[in-house]
């Protein structure tokens, strides 16, 4: 594969991977406005945010058969026009009501393409490559919390929250274009695979049986609701307690997103060296460490919003890490049912952040402590998880200095 052609897929895909992303960071800023303009609150309009998260857990288990039985693009273009019509359904509601129900809508859409995303990495690229490839992926997706807070808070100042869904309405069609004309399609369709119900909870649980699977992805799904977490809360931490304007609120959320994006790209450095398994480990172990002395910091009063930078840039870097190599892990062992795999991992990451962003999105009182308690405890329970996963873990697929590695536990 040419470089040409591997950065051109890396485009694509990422551009896939991040149109979720991007529909939940882009209208972060306009939550006062949309609470003013629909008469409703700020912590209302964060059940939308959960909304979101919602159809994305159920949508991806949706795709991840019907991506193995019909190849990867049909069901795609199906995903992302049914994206477009709900992006401008949102810009044209005018309750609250109706934006959570746009919003669950748009994300099944949108699930879509981060289920064919995950597993055309799969598909596309050597397994050997796929950590590498997530994290490449990770630099294009955490341009998203760069751009999109940033332009969503000048967008809404001028033109109102509804211009960002016009936005957003633009991109799914532009994205459209490039999976239609530029991006191939290597794997081939499997009609064997049923669409029925029960096949497709069997495949599932063949899927959740293996050791490997169930460790890393519900440790990483775990470790990454954190992320969540500081998404649903920060609105109000920033917005409320802090008291930053909408333009200065998109500008924290993008300088701590550098923290992310770093430490992915460090992430591949890394790899040279260490295994994937060891990476999750460390940083995980880091991950509860500063999120459990945030914790403290914080129910003793003593946040600033300097420390407060601090702590979520650290834990944002540790995601960084665990994320990516977490994820390769948990598909490295399939190959024929890798869209299954990366249905149900995905829905695993996003109904562990539904659950989170739903339980802060009830704390109406303006407070840190109920974003850093979910931080806290996404850490220190994907911790746990993986202590006690390791054990049933007898034979790993990994990925070292380019070769394809058997670790034998």
């Amino acid at each position: 594969m040419s470089k040409k052609t591997y950065f051109f897929l890396i485009l694509i895909l990422g551009s896939l991977t991040a149109l979720g992303p991007f529909s939940i960071d882009m209208y972060l800023p306009g939550f006062p406005a949309i609470a003013n303009d629909l008469h409703t609150t700020a912590a209302k309009v964060s059940l939308s945010l959960s909304g979101f998260f919602i159809g994305i857990s159920v949508g991806q288990l949706l795709y991840g058969p019907l991506l193995d039985r019909f190849g990867r693009k049909k069901p795609l273009y199906i995903g992302l026009i049914v994206y477009i019509l709900a992006s401008a359904g949102c810009a044209f509601t005018d309750s609250i009501d109706g934006l959570i129900v746009m919003r669950v809508i748009q994300a099944i859409g949108s699930c879509a393409a981060a289920v064919a995303s995950v597993a055309m990495v799969r598909d596309l690229f050597p397994v050997k490559d796929n950590a590498k490839v997530f994290s490449l992926l990770l630099l294009v997706v955490g341009a998203s919390p760069m751009i999109a807070p940033t332009v969503g808070g000048y967008v809404t100042a001028a033109f109102g929250w509804q211009a960002v869904f016009i936005i957003l309405t633009g991109m799914g069609v532009a994205i459209l274009a490039a999976v239609f004309f530029w991006l191939p399609a290597r794997y081939k369709p499997d009609p064997s695979i049923s669409l029925k119900p029960k096949p497709i909870l069997l495949n599932f649980w063949s899927v959740l049986r293996e050791p490997q699977f169930y460790t890393y992805a519900f440790t990483g799904a775990i470790a990454f609701s954190g992320l969540f977490a500081y998404v649903s809360g920060s609105p109000i931490l920033f917005m409320e307690v802090f008291h930053t304007d909408e333009k200065v609120y998109g500008w924290i959320f993008a300088f701590l997103s550098v923290g992310f994006i770093g430490s992915s790209q460090v992430n591949t450095l890394l790899l040279r060296t260490y295994r994937s398994d060891q990476i999750v480990n460390v940083a995980l172990v880091c991950q509860v460490i500063v999120a459990l002395t945030f914790l403290t910091v914080a129910i003793n009063g003593w946040l600033t919003l300097p420390i407060t930078l601090v702590f979520l840039f650290l834990f944002l870097c540790c995601i960084g890490f665990t994320n990516p190599n977490a994820s390769a892990l948990s598909l490295a062992p399939f190959s024929k049912n890798a869209g299954s795999a990366s249905a149900l991992m995905g829905a695993l990451q996003m109904g562990m952040g539904t659950l989170i962003s739903v339980i802060i999105s009830l704390f109406e009182v303006p407070s840190a402590i109920p974003m850093v308690v979910g931080m806290a405890g996404s850490a220190t329970l994907a911790l746990l998880v993986l202590l006690m996963g390791r054990r049933t873990i007898t034979t790993q697929v990994d990925l070292q200095q380019g070769a394809d590695t058997v670790v034998l536990h």
